[in-house]
């Protein structure tokens, strides 16, 4: 990597510190929302941690952290603000379908939408909000699975992957459901997002609902089953906007929407 690519490397990093650490009161409003999945004593994976915006959000609930970021800068960061927490278990991985060493395509400028498929890259250079965006390095990193996490770690309570376009592939090294989970949407590819919402409704019973943006509010009053979301998702296509989806198993007793 050459002086310029360090230097927005450098600017890249502290960007998205900024965009995820610098607006008040975002922290509490982050709590506010996961505390419907999350409980005292919980433990939670975060699959791309990035600059740690939900482990700070999650701490403050009582939860037991596993956080998983495969870059580089990201993972110097988490380790000088969260390494020293015996509540946080920092793992400098990626994660995939299988076992292995994978290519990460970085963006230094935008190190938010660094990922491990190119075929997402493609996708999304068809969308004007991605035209000015580079991916200016690429790196070689060893790739674990959800199920090798699980069973290092223990099932989680709840599981963010924030993975920009390589959800399926996340979703494909988990063989169980847990029990409740986020997946990121974006318009460019939501036949991805379709395609997990399948693969969770042949793990388990599970509910659907989503988000839009950073809002942090779900936007169903009632969740939806795989059907139902995939109507959503539709709907979605011709709105644009990108967003996450939430997923989780009915709690005992309650029914099945």
């Amino acid at each position: 990597m050459n002086a310029w690519n360090r230097f927005a490397q450098r600017l890249g990093l502290w960007r998205s510190v900024l965009m995820y650490h610098g607006i008040p009161f975002r922290r509490r409003r982050l709590s506010r929302f996961y505390g419907q999945f999350i409980r005292h004593g919980d433990l939670c994976f975060d699959l791309g941690a990035h600059v740690g915006s939900r482990l700070r959000a999650w701490l403050p609930l009582g939860a037991r952290i596993v956080a998983v970021e495969p870059q580089p800068a990201c993972m110097a960061l988490l380790r000088r603000w969260f390494g020293h927490d015996a509540r946080v278990t920092l793992i400098e991985q990626a994660v995939g379908a299988a076992p292995g060493v994978a290519d990460l395509f970085i963006s230094s400028r935008t190190p938010t939408v660094t990922t491990l498929s190119p075929v997402w890259i493609a996708a999304v250079r068809q969308d004007r909000a991605f035209e000015r965006v580079r991916w200016d390095n690429r790196l070689p990193v060893t790739v674990t699975t959800l199920d090798e996490l699980i069973a290092r770690h223990g099932a989680p309570a709840f599981c963010k992957i924030d993975v920009e376009g390589y959800e399926l592939e996340v979703l494909k090294g988990l063989s169980r459901p847990v029990r409740a989970l986020s997946f990121e949407y974006i318009p460019a590819c939501l036949e991805t997002a379709r395609a997990c919402v399948t693969y969770l409704a042949g793990l388990g019973r599970y509910q659907f609902n989503w988000s839009t943006g950073e809002s942090h509010r779900l936007r169903a009053n009632a969740w939806l089953d795989a059907d139902r979301m995939f109507g959503q998702l539709d709907r979605l296509r011709r709105s644009g906007g990108s967003g996450d989806i939430y997923a989780r198993l009915p709690e005992a007793g309650e029914n099945h929407s």
